[in-house]
């Protein structure tokens, strides 16, 4: 699986007709029990697992991510969240994305993993195409690939909270036990946490609007077998991906 900081610039060179998969992260806080990485160690962690089913290059990951919203992340009301301001996102990934078009990439599969980004990723493909035509761009995520079935199974033991408040709870804890079990504090896992969505966004974010652990919903249930079923029903819907547009 070549991984692109590792290869030599003539292994790149044989390689411009591969997919060039970009792993996009963050760094975020998530919870006491969880390392500032996670977003990033995820996407990296699926995206080599996708390269060596596919034969893709993973290019270095990006580890800045765009703001954290306080419902969905929690990540202004707590340090250590080093966030990106969307239009910092949209040039970093376009400055990224004309580099590769212009060494002679022609498929990219933006992999993110931190559910902010979405728009501003967006936004530098359709740019970069737009310069590029003969490029092709393609983004999703691990959590938007998972079917009905398997999300009932996570959380047969457990209510599903919504995407939007499995923040440092029972999808993100599972994949790092899974993908990096050792920057998972087991011990420091939260047990009674409870977020509140609202239906509206309020700036500045305030203090009580997201639960002090930093989580907004419970990890209490995960484990290293739950991440496993994420992982494989994401590859299973990023390979239907790449047959998709890639073939």
């Amino acid at each position: 699986m070549p991984v692109m900081h590792e290869i030599r610039r003539p292994q790149f060179e044989q390689s411009l007709d591969k997919v060039v998969i970009i792993p996009v992260g963050s760094t975020e806080q998530h919870g006491p029990h969880l390392p500032l990485g996670v977003d990033t160690y995820i996407a990296e962690g699926i995206s080599e697992i996708l390269a060596e089913k596919t034969g893709a290059i993973v290019a270095p990951a990006f580890s800045y991510g765009c703001k954290s919203k306080p419902l969905s992340g929690g990540g202004p009301l707590f340090k250590g969240t080093i966030d990106l301001n969307g239009t910092t996102m949209i040039s970093l990934m376009y400055d990224v994305l004309c580099e590769f078009a212009r060494d002679g990439i022609k498929k990219v599969f933006v992999n993110n993993a931190h559910f902010e980004n979405q728009a501003f990723l967006d936004e530098a493909m359709d740019l970069a195409t737009r310069e590029f035509p003969e490029l092709k761009c393609v983004q999703s995520n691990w959590w938007d690939v998972l079917d009905q079935k398997t999300t009932d199974e996570i959380f047969s033991d457990v209510p599903f909270p919504g995407w939007a408040l499995e923040h440092a709870a029972i999808t993100e804890t599972s994949l790092m036990m899974y993908l990096r079990p050792e920057l998972v504090k087991n011990d420091l896992i939260p047990e009674d946490v409870t977020a509140k969505a609202l239906p509206y966004s309020v700036y500045p974010p305030r203090r009580g609007m997201v639960p002090e652990c930093g989580a907004l919903a419970s990890p209490k249930g995960s484990t290293p077998e739950k991440g496993k079923l994420i992982v494989d029903k994401a590859i299973e819907g990023f390979l239907k991906i790449f047959e998709a547009e890639f073939a």
